[in-house]
């Protein structure tokens, strides 16, 4: 029984973008070049997630690279950022109760800045003018009358215990170990022969005499001690009053500028103070000489350095809220770190060597980070979460954190931060956070969903064509001509394998844009057309295309078994696609079955040999549960079968096969020849029917390939699925072959259909329990009923 086929048109092989729909001849007559083709549900994602202020409502930008996402979304968040209000800026001052404990100060913007340059020229105009205070006359005079007083009391003391020793015949004499009382005999001291020939009575007296004065010399040094006491304090007194009349009026002038701020007057006055404690750093100096042989920091400019201020953000500049991308998010880079210098072996740090993260930085408006970057830093993932959680970002190193060396360092005062995180990854980095991280669902509660592909309308062909006329003006590229751009809007169908939709992977139109333009110049032409756009799609094809080459001489040469013509039972041509990572083409494999008496099994001859993946395990077991749905209501399934994909030594995995290996097995048991000049693709279900494969543009043409290489028939074809149909996208030559009726196409519903196709017999269909004779079905039924007879009969006998 004849079995009809149908099989597609030309116009049903591909869907071409025709340049009449376009308003210009070439891109450089487009002149809105600002465009975003929008994901509508990723879009609205975005705006919800950037407009929502509650907390935890961070987002995650989920799509596959080279979908334009991080394009789009900087250009979404800088447009909302823009229209914000421009955040404070963040300094560090130093703690004059605790110097480890540097203060956190935010400002208005451009007040940190301000505040910064006039402390800066404060602590210069003190140096300048402490140092004149000291060296002026009216100062050396006041410090000269103290000095001159305290001489005078020093003189008066020494005069008066003088005096006394001399009524008593001593005398008072400086040694090295200080002053001692010496006897005198006539005016002189006197000797120890004289002390000798004194009676024991005069020498009682001499001693005891001696040993008053001895006290009396103490009591006089220790109101010589008073009084030098008393002269520093004075001096130092006098100091205070000298160097604070001289910044009294360089610091009221910047308290009356910042007086709205406690924190800044209270600042200065712990500066002032300070200063008065520490005078003496501004007249004492090292000489140059020490200086060379113990080279070390200046203790002025040490002191100095306390009354800066450490402008960490300054958002002078800053227009709207800020938008940071942090590229290399490591912790120091994220968070901030203390820096550290290296004195003479030793390390030392202050708070003018802290320094800001990326966290302080985008304060107030929204950080952008890429998810695998952020996934491979550990500490910063850790880092980042808890600022967000906690709205504070404590500046600290991770030796301090985590013990890793024991010395003192700073401990900053975690400054208060309000910022939107925005992270970019793939749907998989998100399952993995998702699932393993459960402070993630808390902290980031909007996910964004890009797609792979765009449906095709005419606004959105035209917003392509201005995204390549803004690629050429962005990169000074030739201009393209509309047709050049119904061809690369083709090739953006193919990639996203459907005609009604148009890829989202920008980046491989641009490539091959780029390389259009190459070809273009090569051929000294000024605008880039449609034979450019080819040649760069063949010459990008022929680099990449080496081992389809190489299978190509095999099946030629008869080393790998192909057949393309004539007729045989149990076998068929089925179609996969090798994935070469930048290259991905069709290969045709021979596939066979065997059918003889057994248990009702399929036998994959790959999963025995553990070259089968799951899921072409899977599509194998389909098989077996097609064939006792349809040929065993009246009996057991007493055969079994053996399916091989011939000259194949990889792995195999996907079910695209699997109505292919059914064809055989049916081809086997009826003992119908099934075409070898159609190759075959479609996986199966329970019910039969056909369902849809990928890479379909790839396989037939793979096919196409091989029947050039064995010679072209004109009976020549492939059969697909039917619900594949939207997905051709096939290149030139095949579908002129379809059109001069030399290659064939055919599209298959269900398995019956595609039986009917490859046998030219009609399938059957099952009424009153029975096959119609002639059928497919009707042969396979009669030889199951033989397998079951001759199994029963052969188990009898053995009995």
């Amino acid at each position: 029984m004849q079995a009809k086929i149908n099989e597609l048109k030309p116009e049903d092989l591909r869907s071409e973008c025709d340049p009449k729909i376009f308003n210009f001849k070439t891109t450089a007559d487009i002149k809105d070049t600002d465009v975003i083709i929008n994901q509508d549900r990723a879009m609205k994602a975005i705006d919800f997630g950037l407009n929502i202020k509650s907390n935890g409502f961070n987002l995650y930008i989920s799509g596959i690279p080279a979908t334009g996402r991080n394009t789009i979304v900087l250009k979404k968040i800088k447009k909302i950022a823009e229209k914000e209000p421009v955040p404070e800026d963040i300094c560090y001052l130093h703690n004059f109760k605790s110097n480890d404990e540097p203060n956190v100060l935010k400002l208005p913007p451009k007040m940190g800045s301000q505040l910064k340059k006039d402390m800066e020229e404060l602590i210069k105009e003190l140096e300048i003018e402490i140092q004149k205070a000291f060296s002026g006359k009216d100062y050396e005079d006041k410090k000269k009358e103290v000095l001159a007083k305290i001489r005078i009391e020093k003189e008066k003391i020494s005069a008066e215990l003088e005096n006394d020793a001399n009524s008593k015949g001593f005398m008072i004499q400086q040694s090295l170990t200080g002053l001692v009382v010496i006897p005198l005999k006539a005016g002189k001291p006197m000797k120890d022969r004289d002390y000798a020939k004194l009676s024991e009575n005069e020498r009682r007296n001499l001693d005891n005499t001696q040993r008053e004065l001895h006290e009396k010399i103490h009591d006089f040094s220790r109101k010589i001690r008073d009084i030098q006491r008393r002269m520093k304090n004075e001096i130092e007194e006098l100091d205070k009053k000298i160097v604070f009349f001289t910044m009294w009026l360089l610091i009221d002038d910047i308290k009356n500028k910042y007086r709205a701020y406690k924190i800044i007057i209270q600042h200065l006055d712990n500066v002032v103070k300070d200063i008065l404690d520490n005078l003496s750093y501004f007249k004492k100096y090292e000489s140059d000489e020490q200086q060379l042989l113990m080279p070390a920091e200046d203790p002025r400019k040490k002191l100095l350095t306390k009354y800066k201020v450490n402008l960490l953000v300054d958002n002078s500049l800053t227009k709207g809220a800020p938008v940071v991308v942090e590229d290399n998010p490591t912790y120091y880079n994220l968070i901030g770190k203390i820096e550290h210098i290296a004195q003479m072996g030793v390390l030392s740090t202050n708070f003018t060597m802290i320094k800001p993260g990326s966290v302080l930085t985008a304060n107030g408006g929204y950080l952008v980070l890429q998810a695998m970057d952020i996934l491979k830093e550990y500490f910063s993932w850790e880092a980042l979460k808890k600022v967000i959680k906690y709205k504070k970002a404590k500046i600290e190193n991770l030796s301090d954190r985590y013990g890793l060396i024991a010395t003192t360092t700073l401990k900053p005062k975690p400054a208060s931060v309000d910022l939107k995180v925005i992270i970019i990854g793939n749907p998989y980095i998100y399952q993995l956070f998702y699932i393993y991280d459960e402070d993630f669902r808390k902290l980031f509660k909007i996910k964004a969903d890009f797609d792979t592909s765009i449906k095709k309308s005419k606004s959105v062909l035209n917003k392509y064509a201005q995204l390549i006329a803004t690629k050429c003006k962005e990169e000074n590229l030739l201009p393209v001509k509309n047709d050049a751009v119904a061809e690369l809007i083709d090739y953006s169908s193919r990639v996203s394998e459907h005609k009604k939709k148009l890829t989202a992977k920008f980046l491989e139109v641009e490539d091959i844009l780029r390389e259009s333009n190459y070809w273009a110049k090569k051929g000294s032409a000024k605008v880039i057309k449609r034979k450019h756009v080819k040649k760069a799609l063949a010459e990008k094809i022929y680099r990449s295309n080496m081992i389809e080459s190489k299978i190509q001489e095999l099946i030629k040469e008869n080393t790998i078994y192909i057949d393309t013509d004539g007729k045989l039972a149990g076998q068929i041509n089925g179609l996969a696609i090798l994935d070469m990572g930048d290259y991905v083409f069709g290969k045709p494999s021979r596939i066979t079955a065997k059918t003889f008496i057994g248990k009702g099994e399929v036998m994959n001859i790959e999963r025995e040999i553990e070259l089968s993946g799951k899921i072409h395990s899977k599509g194998v077991l389909i098989l077996s549960s097609y064939l006792g749905h349809t040929f065993a209501q009246d009996k057991p399934l007493t055969f079994c079968g053996s399916i091989c994909f011939e000259q194949l030594y990889d792995e195999i995995d996907g079910d695209s096969a699997s109505s292919t290996e059914l064809y055989c097995l049916l081809s086997s048991l009826s003992d119908v020849p099934l075409r070898q000049d159609i190759a075959v693709t479609g996986s199966v279900n329970q019910n039969g029917e056909v369902q849809p494969v990928g890479g379909i543009n790839e396989k037939i043409e793979g096919f196409y390939k091989v029947c050039k290489i064995k010679g072209i028939t004109g009976k020549q074809g492939v059969m697909i699925p039917h619900s594949n149909i939207k997905h051709l996208m096939l290149n030139d030559e095949v579908v002129k072959a379809v059109k001069e009726n030399k290659f064939h196409i055919y599209p298959a519903k269900t398995i019956k259909q595609g039986i009917e196709i490859l046998t030219g017999i009609k399938a059957g269909t099952r009424k009153n329990g029975k096959f119609q004779k002639g059928t497919i079905n009707y042969m396979v039924d009669k030889k199951l009923k033989e397998y079951a007879d001759l199994s029963y009969k052969f188990g009898k006998e053995e009995k």
